[in-house]
């Protein structure tokens, strides 16, 4: 706020805080002894018995008109600075969007409902209600949205298991794609079920006999500033269950992830050209890496992560196919592991340039 517009802001409260100040003394005060209101009123032929006396005043009009000019004024030259009063918050509700909650195939309503909370201005909430499920063909979240925008899930959000959903992309289920200054919100009661188990029964690392093919990523965070999510549960992913792409500025709290021991190439939290990210207080227990961080990351930071079973908390693997890769500035600090194949470790391919 710039001096000019502190000044008015000033004057704005001496005025509100005078208007209040004279209406009160001025209502106080008797009328002057030479003026009697009520006696020309009766003169005039007003009966107080059928008129109640609030009809009559004894304000001086002209003063407290030159006050709410003066109001008046300053609200003016407030409106052209920009300093207007907070905007209400706008709920929007998947339920209202045509969601069921009962199971049942819910993507279109979710589509509706995020492309209303996306193109709103101001503050803007998308519910998604406690205690229902909603099953999700695959879905991207697209930005940049006018708002800062808060997603509260409650309820549980659970893939589709009909792989022939995923044609379109075969990488990823749910993916929230450019938008800055999201906040995702779980409540400790919001799910997100990635339904891997008929993936991980068609993976090569499963099956010896079948070709190795890509699963899909449950929920992919791409190209994003600014971001939070926190107090959710992930489990059961098709592959990595949380991938952080190309994100600056991360804080990821308070999560829950979880898979079977025996399910292949699900990594809890994934990291990768990603900066700023702090992955705090969580419980990770899957199949691959708890955490792994992977090239073009720097500024890592995982505090109070509980992690196994799974293979432990992995920087790489970096430098396949004799690449340049480089990470950067990582921290454990504070993390439980148990079960687990491995603790805190590096991983590169041979004759690579990893750093």
């Amino acid at each position: 706020m710039d001096g000019q517009t502190r000044q008015v802001v000033v004057l704005y409260f001496i005025t509100i805080f005078s208007l209040f100040s004279r209406y009160n003394s001025l209502e106080k005060d008797p009328p002057p002894p030479s003026y009697n209101y009520f006696e020309d009123l009766v003169s005039a032929g007003y009966d107080p018995q059928a008129y109640p006396s609030y009809f009559t005043t004894t304000i001086d009009d002209g003063h407290f008109k030159d006050l709410i000019s003066q109001r008046t004024q300053v609200i003016s030259q407030l409106q052209k600075l920009g300093v207007t009063s907070a905007p209400s918050t706008k709920t929007v509700n998947v339920n209202d969007f045509g969601a069921t909650g009962d199971a049942t195939q819910d993507t279109q309503a979710f589509e509706k409902a995020w492309e209303e909370a996306c193109s709103s201005k101001g503050e803007v909430v998308l519910e998604v209600p406690q205690g229902q499920r909603y099953q999700l063909k695959p879905i991207r979240f697209s930005g940049p949205c006018n708002s800062n925008l808060t997603i509260q899930i409650y309820g549980s959000m659970e893939a589709s298991d009909d792989m022939s959903d995923y044609k379109e992309d075969t990488k990823h289920w749910l993916i929230f794609d450019s938008i800055n200054n999201l906040l995702i919100e779980g409540g400790g009661t919001g799910n997100i079920n990635g339904n891997g188990k008929i993936w991980w029964q068609n993976s090569c690392k499963i099956n010896k006999t079948l070709p190795c093919k890509d699963a899909p990523t449950a929920l992919t965070f791409y190209h994003s500033k600014n971001l939070k999510v926190q107090n959710l549960n992930i489990q059961d992913a098709q592959q990595i269950h949380v991938s952080f792409e190309k994100c600056n500025g991360v804080q990821a709290s308070g999560l829950t992830v979880a898979a079977p021991e025996s399910s292949p190439n699900t990594d809890g939290i994934h990291v990768t050209r990603t900066q700023n990210i702090w992955i705090t207080n969580s419980v990770i227990g899957t199949g691959d890496d708890c955490i792994s961080i992977v090239s073009g990351s720097k500024n890592v930071q995982a505090m109070d992560i509980t992690c196994g079973p799974g293979h432990g908390i992995s920087i790489g693997s970096l430098g396949s196919k004799s690449s340049k890769a480089y990470v950067s500035g990582v921290t454990v600090d504070g993390a439980k592991l148990s079960g687990t194949t491995n603790g805190v470790r590096i991983k590169t391919w041979q004759a690579s340039e990893a750093f």
